[in-house]
C-alpha cells in the first residue's frame, strides 16, 4: 500500500467486505434451515488462495478458480466470520473442503437470479476470471444439475448511485 492509500478511506474494500457478509448470513440460513425452495449457490473460489485448504487431486484439476455448487448432497456446512466449510462428494468419495470467505470470486443464487461478483482482498492477488469459461464440478452425481441455464445477475454498485 503506498502513502496516498493510507490517507484515503477504503470504500472499496468496505463494500467488498459487506457484500461477503452476505455469503456467510446466506449460508447460515441455509445451516439453520436448509435450502428451501428451488434455491442454491454456485460458490466460485480461487484454489490457490492462502488458507484453502482442498484435497491436491482438486487443486491439481482445477488450477487457480473451481466452482462448486450446494444444492443436493452436501454435508457439514459451516461458515464463521473468516471462512466457510462443507463436504462434498466427488466421484462417491466424501472430501472436506475449507474456504476462506476472502478467497470467494462469485457467489450465486440461479433460483432467484441472482450473483455477486468480487475482487480479490489480497493486495498482491489478481485472479483471471472468466466466470463463463470455468469447469463446474458440482459435488453431485446429477449432471441435471447443469441443464439449468438460468444466468444470474451482476450487482454493481453504479445503478444505485444518483446521477
Amino acid at each position: 500500500m503506498n502513502e496516498d492509500d493510507e490517507e484515503i478511506l477504503r470504500y472499496d474494500r468496505m463494500v467488498e467486505n459487506a457484500l461477503r457478509g452476505v455469503v456467510r448470513e446466506a449460508v447460515e440460513e441455509v445451516m439453520a434451515e436448509g435450502l428451501l425452495g428451488d434455491h442454491h449457490f454456485y460458490i466460485t473460489f480461487m484454489t490457490d488462495y492462502p488458507g484453502v485448504n482442498i484435497p491436491d487431486y482438486l487443486k491439481d484439476r482445477y488450477p487457480g478458480e473451481m466452482t462448486i455448487v450446494l444444492q443436493f448432497q452436501f454435508y457439514d456446512l459451516d461458515v464463521d466470520d473468516e471462512k466457510m466449510q462443507v463436504t462434498l462428494s466427488f466421484n462417491n468419495v466424501p472430501e472436506k473442503l475449507v474456504i476462506p470467505l476472502a478467497a470467494i470470486t462469485i457467489f450465486a443464487d440461479p433460483s432467484v437470479n441472482f450473483a455477486l461478483q468480487f475482487q480479490p482482498m489480497g493486495d498482491d492477488v489478481e485472479p483471471d476470471l472468466d466466470p463463463d469459461g470455468h469447469d463446474d464440478p458440482t459435488g453431485s452425481d446429477d449432471d441435471n444439475d447443469k441443464a439449468d441455464n438460468k444466468s444470474g445477475e451482476v450487482v454493481s454498485l453504479d445503478k444505485f448511485r444518483k446521477k
